[in-house]
């Protein structure tokens, strides 16, 4: 596997020999002091060129960096189409387990590009065009404090998805329950982090997918949490629902009292009878 110096020196040298790349600059996981480093890191570049069509009509190019296992281009897939703005992105894994994910952006747009990101480092400017930076901080990702409309709306979300899962799980429907479970947990995760927000001033990240989660919770609290994914098995499931909604009530519970919110607890209270009815009811 190639080392993050030699991965830095051809993606600097390519930037330096394309008279087209005008500046190079990364984000991401690379630049922020408080992610965890290791082999898995996407290499978050920039390219900031005169004019991005030339490289479309000449596909190739991006061969320079190496063997790829597989790649993709989200600007031009159909399976999830996007309207094509004035970026274009290559999304590249290669065979030696590096990965890029390089960006072209028009230098026209660099004063919007680099107040998109606080964690956006410049890595080459060779007009002297770029504004200098402050040092790279992860402030856009760290947990934010909730309003009384966003506490509420998320509870009333937990609670209105729930008996969708019930109602897959009684008509042995294990992809639609699923599914659904996983929206009400997402409410879950959101719940968890404000909690974890209001524990560390909210000056904590959670990363991506609630990754960094698990640094900030009681090993009670993810064991619990752990036990909301289901086994395969429509027991699994409601078990997994009733895990959650246990979980959920007490942490909205306490968020509800850190930040003077009103948990509805007749809300709680119906819905959790409801859930016990459909789960108890015979199959027609």
């Amino acid at each position: 596997m190639r080392t993050e110096q030699e991965m830095m020196e051809l993606i600097l040298s390519v930037a330096a020999a394309d008279e087209r790349v005008r500046a190079a600059a990364m984000n991401g996981s690379r630049t922020n002091a408080n992610a965890p480093k290791d082999r898995f890191q996407d290499y978050d570049i920039v390219y900031l060129v005169d004019d991005i069509e030339p490289y479309l009509r000449e596909p190739g190019w991006i061969d320079v960096f190496g063997e790829r296992i597989v790649m993709q281009t989200p600007d031009d897939n159909a399976l999830f189409p996007a309207e094509r703005g004035s970026r274009y992105a290559y999304l590249m894994l290669f065979a030696d387990g590096n990965r890029i994910d390089l960006t072209l952006v028009p230098i026209a747009e660099r004063d919007a590009y680099l107040a998109e990101d606080k964690l956006t480092v410049v890595l080459m400017d060779k007009d002297g065009r770029l504004p200098a930076l402050p040092p790279p901080s992860d402030e856009d990702y760290r947990v934010r404090r909730p309003g009384p409309e966003h506490f509420r709306g998320c509870c009333n979300e937990f609670w209105w998805v729930s008996p969708y899962v019930a109602k897959g799980a009684w008509r042995r429907e294990m992809l639609y329950a699923t599914e659904h479970l996983g929206i009400v947990r997402d409410m879950l995760l959101k719940m968890l982090a404000w909690r974890v927000g209001w524990d560390t001033e909210f000056r904590a990240s959670v990363g991506k997918s609630y990754k960094y989660l698990e640094r900030y919770v009681s090993e009670d609290v993810w064991r619990r949490l752990m036990r909301t994914f289901p086994d395969g098995t429509y027991e699994g499931v409601w078990a997994a629902l009733y895990e959650m909604g246990d979980l959920f009530r007490e942490t909205a519970r306490e968020v509800a009292g850190f930040m003077n919110f009103v948990y509805d607890e007749e809300e709680d209270r119906r819905v959790s009878e409801y859930l016990r009815r459909v789960e108890s009811m015979e199959r027609e």
